[in-house]
Parts: C-alpha cells; sequence; structure tokens
C-alpha cells in the first residue's frame, strides 16, 4: 500500500482504475493498492460451515418472535455479559451464533436459552428457570446452574430441573453455605458433560441476594 501526494494530478482520489489499482482515503492519507478479487473457493468446509451461521441467525430470529417465552432484553443481556468474558470482543449477537456454530462443529446439539428469570433471591436459595430452544428438540437431559461472585469464577452449582424440550429450572434448594445477604451474583446453566448439548452454555445472568 503506497502512500501518495495529489494522487491522479488532483488532492484527493477513490476507487479502482482498471481492475489494477484501488485509490482509497485511510487514517486521513491518499492511498493506493493492487485491485484484488477476494478469494472464494467454496469449499465443501466453508460451505458447511456458512450452512451453521445461517441456521444459527435463522434461530435467533425465529425465537426472538416466539408466542410466548421469547428471546428478551434479559437474555440478551446476558448473552452480552457472556460475550465480555471472551479473549476479543463480540455483540451478544455474534456470542450466541458462535456458541451455535461451536456445538455443531463438536456434533452438538445447539441451543439458545429464552425467557430467563430469576426470582426470590436470598440469603439461602433463589429460584431460576430458562426456556430452551434446541436445534433438535427434547435431546438437553442434565446440566447445572453455575453461580459465583464474578462472571469468570462461576465456582459452585446446583444440578437443574430438567423438563425435556422446555426448560432447565432450580428451586426450593437449599444454597445457604455459597450466598451472603446484599451481594451481587453471576448465574450460568451448563449442560454437562457427555450431554447432547454440551458446550451449549446460557448467558450470564445476575442477581442480588436479600
Amino acid at each position: 500500500m503506497a502512500k501518495l501526494k495529489g494522487p491522479l494530478f488532483s488532492f484527493d482520489a477513490s476507487g479502482a482504475l482498471a481492475d489494477a489499482l484501488v485509490y482509497f482515503p485511510w487514517k486521513g492519507l491518499s492511498v493506493v493498492r493492487k485491485y484484488v478479487i477476494p478469494a472464494n473457493p467454496k469449499t465443501t468446509a466453508q460451505n458447511t460451515q456458512r450452512g451453521y451461521v445461517t441456521e444459527a441467525v435463522n434461530k435467533v430470529h425465529a425465537v426472538q418472535i416466539l408466542a410466548s417465552h421469547a428471546l428478551d432484553a434479559a437474555d440478551i443481556a446476558a448473552y452480552a455479559s457472556l460475550a465480555l468474558t471472551e479473549p476479543s470482543p463480540r455483540t451478544w449477537f455474534n456470542e450466541v451464533v458462535k456458541k451455535w456454530v461451536d456445538c455443531r462443529v463438536a456434533t452438538k446439539i445447539p441451543v439458545i436459552y429464552s425467557d430467563g428469570t430469576i426470582s426470590d433471591p436470598s440469603a439461602s436459595s433463589f429460584d431460576c428457570i430458562l426456556y430452551i430452544n434446541e436445534k433438535t428438540a427434547s435431546q438437553l437431559a442434565a446440566g447445572k446452574f453455575y453461580f459465583g461472585t464474578s462472571k469468570t469464577a462461576l465456582i459452585n452449582s446446583s444440578a437443574a430441573t430438567v423438563e425435556a424440550g422446555t426448560s432447565v429450572a432450580l428451586a426450593d434448594k437449599d444454597l445457604s453455605a455459597f450466598l451472603s445477604a446484599g451481594t451481587k451474583y453471576f448465574m450460568q446453566f451448563r449442560p454437562d458433560a457427555e450431554d447432547p448439548c454440551e458446550g451449549a452454555v446460557s448467558g450470564i445472568f445476575t442477581f442480588t441476594a436479600t
């Protein structure tokens, strides 16, 4: 990429010249580079990966418009919180899509969680329910809710009650050994290892014990 002064006998220039050079502004400079047509070999692997992405995007949109238990603002905030734990920044939407694609690549069943609700948080327990939207229905069989005082240190866990094809929930569990009044907690659902949906984790929700 070359820096120019008075490109093409002008003060500025942009666009392609005979499919040979491309002139464009970059960081306040006038620059030029070789005209390149991006490679797009459309290999089987690429087409498969693109199919996973399209599948994920379509599923997100479908869950957003469900008549009941749709993906809402709380779920979006939870997925955004999960995205913040990644080494590279990304949006909540890209985080959901990445998790879906990762599961498909690992031959697991991806899940999008929606209408997540935490209620009655106290120093001894909290109730939680997440609705599950799987690629293949009723595959998720077992998992746990993980929680802690940092989104990157969810060191406590409690087994979830799974209603196949519908929801995962936590209720009436004595968690007094792990909770303190006035403390903010982060919580995430994760399918168990070897579960058909292993790796299809939820976003990270928050609550404050009272």
